[in-house]
């Protein structure tokens, strides 16, 4: 009995004897269609539209709100460094050390100075610029909030739509300079918090932006920035060469003064002629140490000035973050530096990578970012000894030398003094030549190398250049208009899903025949559609064409698989209270009626009798009557206007309906009942969770119908009432799905039952009523 169209099994008294619910076919879990994600969406329409269009709106107020802000971009081309003279060999061999990528860092890193911001500042006077001054305009209140909140919605759909670069705004929040008061740390902080530099990939190039609601301020502050960090590249340069000429400068004045004593001795010693034969010995010996000595002091200079760059920067406190300290030859060609920078280089990415992980912003105080930072600290400390160690190497280096050069000077003048005791006043004329042309050779040399030096120094070459100075731009770069209505509405999109299957998701009551057959595990028997404005739609009234359809396919169900028993026992009850169970079996036992059979509807719910009232008849004499033994069968049943339908109403309310319902005498009748004249014997009871009186009815009847309201019954409530009945060890039970509402859920219930067929037919037919049928 109550087999659905996909022929199921009928299940069998044993398969209840374990008190759980049998495994029925078409009770399993089903594919879950498409159809049933887009229902949900149609069902919960109104509220995805609202939400939509909440954010909508929301994201036209905050663009249309904000500020105009205006980019203006200049670009800076960066070549590798090359030395300054070429013949200065040790500055060629500290070029051949330098690394492209660590120069190119640190490059970006004096960009974004504060040092080169400072003169950037100063000479903008920016102090008097409204969008500067302390207290400039900014967005307060309810924009603010606004502001933020839209900010945090929308980046991770930002990151999704395009691929984010690591952050290269400039470190606004670094440390202030010494010298510098709190108003002009503030301001060159604010100035950095404005400006963007950014590497083109596969490319010497390099952006340096400058974001303001002034647009020819933006276009004037990134000029003077790139000009700045090219004026201060060339300078540093012009520095380093002073250095260098002032030690060619003393070392020719000293290879002068050599040449003029040896000038005058190769006169004296003409003057008195040579001396004895071992002079030569001695003319030999001076010569050698003469060239020793000389070689001796140049490379002394060489060692020198290596030493001086060092001990400038390694004198005080080293910070490796200034740009002058990290340009020193002799520091940029160290590979044990260059190691630490890529090393460093590698460490900041990675913070600020993590500064927004997640979509949020990380405070310095964040676990990761902590780790990080003493990574960095460590590595910064690796540098600084490693620079301290290179000044004092290049002080040994140089005193090394100074040393040597010192020795053979100590020996030639040895030399001198023996050639006087030995009574020679002079070396031979042709070694005293021979040293002349030697100091003179090593003059011309440092005076063409010093030449060289000063070219390099009035020559305005520079590895660094403006390749394009940045416009005044015509359009404001932020807010984006399109961008961000199209970010708005995708959040409001997502937003709008969420909460629709969100709520779907919470929404646990019983909508559809799966949530019957996968859920509850008992047989589906129909859908019933709710009729708007009527409490109790009777088909013997004014209802629409399909519900009598409705009700007619369950006729269906219930005659053409019911089995072979001359009179079938209904028990219709529900699970909880206005779900429409009176309703249902008024209308079952009509429909039955109609179609020639001969129907006894019972109303056993004697606490809340309704039948009467449904049917519009009196409810004088009852069942409660008949228990009691204050009436007989004949008695308490009434015809109706069709003589295929008769009813047995509940009678007066007993104070024990539970006793009187378990009685031997209600076991009698419907036995007695079973046996004819009726061909269906309907017996409406109370909800299952409310009283225990359909659970006492159930194991007389030879099926029970559960009634659930659609969208009504919560599962857990509707499992918990199926369990109670399969507790009694029924013989069948199927479950009709009451008050669906085809119109707002349309989408929802269109594949289980054809109702968009149903104005084929028209939009509704000719009630059928009892009198038709009598």
């Amino acid at each position: 009995m109550f087999k659905t169209p996909q022929a199921l099994e009928p299940a069998t008294h044993e398969s209840y004897a374990a008190g759980a619910p049998p495994t029925l076919p078409g009770g399993g879990d089903g594919e879950i269609h498409l159809l049933d994600r887009l229902s949900v969406l149609y069902r919960y329409r109104r509220l995805a539209i609202s939400l939509v269009l909440l954010v909508f709106i929301g994201g036209i107020v905050q663009t249309f709100s904000t500020i105009p802000r205006f980019r203006a971009t200049s670009v800076v081309e960066i070549a590798e460094e090359r030395p300054l003279a070429s013949s200065l060999r040790d500055v060629e061999q500290q070029i051949s050390w330098q690394d492209p990528e660590v120069h190119m860092e640190t490059q970006l890193s004096v960009l974004r100075s504060r040092d080169l911001a400072r003169i950037v500042v100063k000479h903008l006077d920016l102090k008097t610029h409204p969008e500067f001054m302390t207290g400039a305009e900014e967005p307060t209140g309810l924009r603010a909030a606004f502001a933020s909140i839209t900010a945090r919605v929308t980046r991770p759909l930002r990151q999704l739509l395009q691929k984010e670069q690591p952050s290269t705004t400039a470190d606004a929040t670094g440390s202030a300079g010494a010298s510098e008061s709190p108003e002009e740390a503030a301001l060159v902080s604010a100035f950095l918090g404005h400006v963007q530099i950014q590497r083109r990939p596969i490319s010497r190039l390099v952006n340096v932006s400058f974001d303001s609601r002034d647009r020819e301020l933006a276009a004037r502050a990134a000029n003077a920035l790139a000009v700045a960090y090219v004026d201060a590249n060339l300078s540093l340069k012009r520095r380093s060469l002073e250095g260098m000429i002032a030690q060619y400068e003393k070392e020719i004045q000293n290879q002068k003064d050599s040449i003029d004593t040896l000038e005058r001795a190769l006169f004296t010693a003409r003057q008195e002629g040579t001396g004895p034969v071992n002079a030569n010995v001695l003319g030999v010996a001076m010569a050698t140490f003469s060239d020793r000595a000389t070689r001796g002091r140049q490379e002394a200079m060489d060692k020198r000035a290596r030493y001086e760059e060092l001990s400038a920067v390694a004198g005080s406190e080293i910070d490796i973050d200034d740009p002058k300290v990290m340009s020193v030859p002799a520091v940029v060609s160290d590979p044990v530096i260059a190691s630490h920078q890529a090393e460093l280089t590698g460490l900041t990415r990675k913070r600020q990578l993590a500064r927004t992980a997640g979509g949020t912003t990380r405070g310095e105080s964040h676990p990761e970012i902590v780790a990080i930072n003493n990574d960095i600290n460590a590595v910064k400390n690796s540098i600084v000894r490693r620079i301290t160690l290179l000044a004092q190497t290049a002080r040994q280096e140089y005193q090394n030398a100074m040393n040597d050069a010192s020795r053979y000077q100590n020996l030639l003048t040895q030399k001198e003094q023996e050639i006087a005791k030995a009574g020679i006043s002079a070396v031979q004329p042709g070694f005293i030549e021979n040293d002349i042309t030697t100091s003179k050779a090593l003059l011309s040399n440092l005076t063409t190398e010093m030449q060289q030096t000063k070219v390099a120094y009035n020559s305005t070459e520079n590895n660094v250049r403006t390749m394009d100075r940045a416009e005044v731009p015509v359009a404001s770069y932020t807010p984006n208009v399109a961008n961000n209505l199209l970010m708005a509405l995708l959040a409001g999109v997502v937003l709008a899903l969420a909460v629709a299957f969100g709520l779907e998701y919470l929404d646990d009551t019983i909508k559809t025949p799966e949530d019957i057959t996968r859920k509850l595990r008992v047989p589906f028997l129909g859908l019933v559609p709710s009729v708007a404005g009527d409490k109790q739609p009777l088909l013997s009234g004014p209802v629409p064409h399909d519900f009598g359809e409705a009700y007619r396919a369950l006729r269906t169900s219930l005659v053409f698989t019911s089995g072979g028993e001359k009179t079938r026992v209904i028990v219709v009850t529900s699970a909880q209270p206005l779900e429409g169970k009176t309703t249902t079996a008024c209308n079952l036992g009509m429909v039955l009626a109609f179609g020639g059979s001969r129907v006894l509807l019972i109303d056993a719910d004697m606490r809340r009798p309704g039948v009467h009232k449904a049917l519009k008849i009196n409810n004088t004499v009852g069942l409660s009557h008949l228990l009691v033994g204050q009436a007989r069968v004949r008695e308490a049943i009434q015809r109706t206007a069709d003589p295929n339908f008769c009813v047995m109403t509940a009678g007066r309310t007993p104070p024990n309906p539970s006793e009187l319902l378990s009685s031997e005498r209600m076991r009698q009748l419907v036995a007695n009942l079973s046996e004819g004249p009726f061909d269906w014997v309907i017996i409406d009871t109370p909800p299952v969770l409310a009283v225990t009186d359909a659970v006492v009815v159930t194991p007389m009847a030879s099926g029970t119908i559960f009634v659930l309201g659609a969208e009504m019954t919560r599962r857990r409530l509707a499992e918990r009432a199926v369990q109670m009945v399969l507790q009694t060890r029924p013989k069948l039970v199927g479950c009709v799905l009451n008050r669906v509402n085809f119109d707002r859920n349309k989408y929802y219930y269109s594949r289980y039952y054809g109702y968009q067929y149903k104005s084929y037919y028209g939009p509704a037919a000719k009630p059928e009523n009892t009198a038709s049928n009598a």
